[in-house]
């Protein structure tokens, strides 16, 4: 068996070889496919964490107010509905049925769409953190806050969530690599990311190992990248003792 990596130099219309293996004048290669579908799987992948991590923060949090239980229940809800139904399966219930039951949907974008349903299932991961960071503080540091004439509000905003964060950095750092695999299910809503790119090369060139090793490469760029992001916000923001020796060692 022979491998020809200069199919990502070919043409996509007319298989000729391209110098540069870039093109020009309208020409696209295979190559300039890959990167471009590359780009495509960050943006969805770095947008849902945004959304993730905004609402995982406000449901993790919501489900440690116990004097409010109604509230507890509703962040309960949201938790056991987005983390307990598979991603591929809330991504074609975004695309396919919520649209019809909220018309407002069907203007919006299969990638918009994409984002929704990857950031929302992730959000469920990332509140059950947030809760488990903050159950994890002293309780005595809530009722600190309080009695020095913090509001609720500015307790968490000042007290429990800079150190509830700190403590989950390690799991977090799992999610965000995760949401870059995750991102792959995009393809079946017509997004022109690295699976859907590698599907249609693979089938275009016959040259699926070479196709799926260049992505699966890109893939593990993606995710290492991320991780050592993710180690050095660690090291900077670090607490000795307040995070398991494991699972500061996970991420090294």
């Amino acid at each position: 068996m022979s491998w020809d990596w200069q199919v990502f130099c070919q043409d996509t219309m007319d298989r000729d070889v391209v110098p540069g293996c870039f093109g020009r004048g309208g020409t696209v290669t295979y190559l300039d496919w890959m990167l471009s579908a590359w780009g495509w799987t960050v943006s969805v992948s770095l947008l849902a964490l945004v959304l993730a991590l905004v609402m995982g923060s406000v449901i993790g949090t919501l489900r440690t107010l116990q004097d409010r239980p109604m509230v507890v229940r509703l962040g309960n809800a949201w938790v056991e509905l987005f983390r307990n139904i598979p991603l591929l399966v809330q991504i074609f219930l975004w695309y396919h049925v919520l649209p019809s039951l909220f018309p407002v949907l069907k203007g919006v974008s299969g990638f918009a769409l994409a984002v929704l349903a990857l950031g929302f299932f992730t959000s469920a991961r990332i509140a059950e953190q947030v809760r488990s960071g903050i159950q994890t503080l002293p309780r005595g540091q809530r009722y600190a806050g309080l009695a020095v004439g913090l509001t609720m509000f500015q307790t968490y905003r000042y007290v429990l969530l800079p150190m509830a964060f700190r403590i989950i950095i390690p799991p977090l750092t799992s999610e965000t690599m995760g949401i870059f695999k995750n991102s792959s299910v995009a393809f079946a809503v017509s997004v022109a990311e690295l699976t859907m790119f590698a599907m249609q090369a693979q089938e275009e060139t016959a040259r699926g190992i070479e196709v799926y090793l260049a992505v699966t490469g890109l893939y593990i760029v993606s995710a290492f990248t991320i991780n050592r992001i993710m180690v050095f916000i660690e090291r900077c923001v670090r607490i000795p003792g307040m995070i398991a020796a494991g699972g500061a060692r996970g991420g090294h």
